[in-house]
């Protein structure tokens, strides 16, 4: 029988090639590292060779590696194409999904990469905000949907998916170890700088807000850089950024759960059509995720 290598895994072995890491590679293909790993395994079969060298938590390609990219960007290219050419060509349009800004960097961008291959006439405008700004705007339907934060007060939309919340400071410095605690946080009406402040003041420390902004890389800017502690989901923690233990005064916090909502005056099929793709994306990556029947296979295009 004729050996076939199924796209994901030249999806996976691009995204470890990429980012350098098993575990940010996870995060990009939207699945759990143990996954990509037996992805890699499986690959590594077909071709009988190995194509990552690891040493610790190094990983770099192999000679074999290096001639494989090549050709891996040229068949999945190829495939976007053939999914294209078979898209449903009446489909066409514009969809507005808004998103936190800790999931536009992580989340969302592979979600709307294969959007694109099976539906190239949509065009998604994102538009970052905070949750509750992002509510206010779903009911205003200046949104078609929205990824929420989800608990800690709000409860609207479907859960899709939930991970731990951790304490996150510089690899490089020692910023947790000041007294009073700089913290980076982000500005008003935010839950992470809620349960941040709540936190610390039940544990009497004293802290004081060393930095404060609207976007995750201004934040993720003051850490690696010494300023300060903050709270993110255990996905936004990159290059140059460290997790604070569990012990002495950085308990475990509860976990961040994410939604997605639908504005409640938006009917159409281009939009229930990313509205599927999130979800069904969602549940086939093997983590906790919505199930895709929870949403109506289609409503009322708008007249």
């Amino acid at each position: 029988m004729d050996k076939v290598i199924e796209p994901e895994l030249l999806r996976s072995f691009l995204a470890i090639t990429e980012t350098g890491s098993f575990s940010e590679a996870a995060q990009r293909v939207l699945r759990t590292q143990s996954a990509v790993s037996m992805q890699i395994k499986r690959l590594e079969e077909l071709l009988g060779r190995p194509v990552f060298e690891r040493t610790g938590r190094s990983v770099k390609l192999t000679a074999d590696g290096e001639i494989l990219v090549g050709h891996a960007r040229r068949i999945l290219r190829v495939h976007q194409e053939a999914l294209a050419a078979f898209a449903e060509s009446d489909l066409s349009g514009g969809v507005v999904l808004g998103t936190p800004d800790q999931y536009a960097v992580t989340f969302v961008p592979p979600i709307l990469a294969r959007f694109a291959e099976t539906h190239p006439r949509i065009h998604v405008e994102v538009r970052c905000e905070g949750s509750d700004v992002l509510l206010q705007q779903l009911n205003a339907n200046a949104l078609d949907l929205s990824l929420l934060t989800y608990g800690h007060g709000l409860h609207e939309g479907t859960p899709l998916w939930e991970e731990p919340l951790v304490w996150v400071t510089s690899a490089h410095h020692c910023a947790h170890e000041e007294t009073p605690l700089p913290l980076a946080v982000f500005q008003g009406g935010c839950w992470y700088r809620e349960a941040i402040i709540d936190t610390l003041g039940q544990l009497g420390r004293p802290y004081r807000i060393a930095y404060s902004s609207q976007s995750l890389q201004g934040i993720e800017a003051a850490l690696r850089s010494g300023l300060a502690v903050s709270l993110l989901p255990a996905s936004n923690v990159g290059h140059g950024l460290r997790v604070l233990g569990p012990d002495g005064d950085y308990p475990p916090m509860p976990s961040n759960q994410i939604s997605l909502k639908r504005a409640p005056g938006s009917r159409s099929a281009v939009v229930d059509a990313l509205e599927r793709h999130i979800l069904d994306t969602c549940c086939q990556s093997g983590l906790p995720f919505a199930d895709p029947q929870a949403i109506p296979a289609s409503q009322p295009r708008a007249a």
